[in-house]
């Protein structure tokens, strides 16, 4: 990663009360984690009752999209003031040149299909690893239990009957966790983790939890790798609008999945048959390549994609 912009993560305020920036970091964690996790579940409770199931799915929607702006981007905003005074600092609140959002896109463009592939090689081999093993196979079958309830869970979310309800699936999926999750993430943890562990770890770690706290088993190491990849361009640009646009775009491009090919998700658990595999193998290798000569091309030539304003003030 560059030097500006780790030299930009350096001289960003320091914590204004007694704790280190990693015990902010999982401070943060912890809260929103009970906050959202916890304390949404109440509140459905409190709201729904039990009958869960037979809610009106657009009051959900309403619902899913407060408890994202109360229990994350709120608390996030908070600790952000509160332990760092620098906001703006903090998350990274910057407005990024136009190149600098294209370039990335590419990068995600490449990246979907990649992780795509990586999905059906890996549940290839866990299918092939399961069907010799009975202790496996009973393990494989809770995960799928699991993963088939967040399967109905995000369908039921985003079936749409109107050109407004689908407007409203796309605020309620795309911008609103692109809002409050990449302030949360890439901006009051990735920086509270940058100010103690090098670039790419923060953002590796930071990831880590991204993906844990989306409960997606098989999905678990493509989510961490978007995240990381998510942490990349933060870093990069300097500005928390970067990853909020690839994470909008990430979703978006989801919910276009599903409204015209009804798939689960860009990222699913399909198994690839034996016939398929190899094909999937050979596109996963050559878009690997493909993407570490992006980061390669991109690590050289960042300042290329900088505002011109910028790179005179850093000339």
């Amino acid at each position: 990663m560059n030097n500006n912009s780790a030299s930009s993560q350096n001289s960003s305020p320091s914590p204004i009360i007694k704790i280190t920036p990693i015990t902010a970091a999982f401070l943060g964690l912890a809260l929103v984690f009970i906050l959202y996790q916890f304390g949404g579940a109440i509140l459905t409770l409190l709201i729904f009752g039990l009958d869960f199931e037979n809610a009106d799915i657009n009051a959900v929607r309403l619902l899913t999209m407060a408890g994202q702006i109360l229990l994350i981007l709120l608390p996030s905003l908070l600790l952000s003031k509160y332990i760092y005074s620098d906001v703006t600092s903090i998350l990274r609140v910057r407005i990024p040149s136009r190149k600098e959002v294209i370039v990335f896109i590419i990068g995600l463009i490449i990246l979907i299909p990649l992780l795509q592939n990586y999905l059906y090689i890996q549940n290839f081999i866990i299918e092939k690893i399961a069907a010799s093993n009975t202790v496996l196979k009973s393990i494989k079958n809770l995960i799928d239990q699991l993963d088939k309830l967040l399967e109905s869970t995000y369908i039921n979310l985003i079936v749409a009957h109107s050109f407004f309800e689908g407007l409203l699936i796309v605020f309620v999926v795309a911008v609103i966790p692109a809002l409050c999750e990449e302030v949360f993430f890439r901006g009051y943890v990735l920086s509270s983790f940058g100010y103690k562990l090098k670039p790419f770890l923060s953002a590796f770690v930071t990831a880590f939890f991204f993906g844990i706290y989306h409960f997606n088993p098989y999905g678990l190491i493509p989510l961490v790798t978007l995240g990381t990849y998510f942490g990349y361009a933060a870093y990069m640009s300097n500005s928390i609008f970067v990853p909020m646009s690839l994470h909008f775009l990430n979703n978006f491009l989801a919910i276009l999945a599903f409204f015209a090919f009804g798939s689960q998700d860009l990222i699913s658990s399909k198994i690839s048959s034996g016939s398929e595999i190899i094909s999937n193998i050979i596109s996963f290798v050559f878009l690997v390549v493909l993407f570490s000569y992006f980061v390669f091309y991109i690590n050289k030539n960042y300042n290329r994609f900088q505002k011109k304003e910028e790179k005179n003030d850093l000339s």
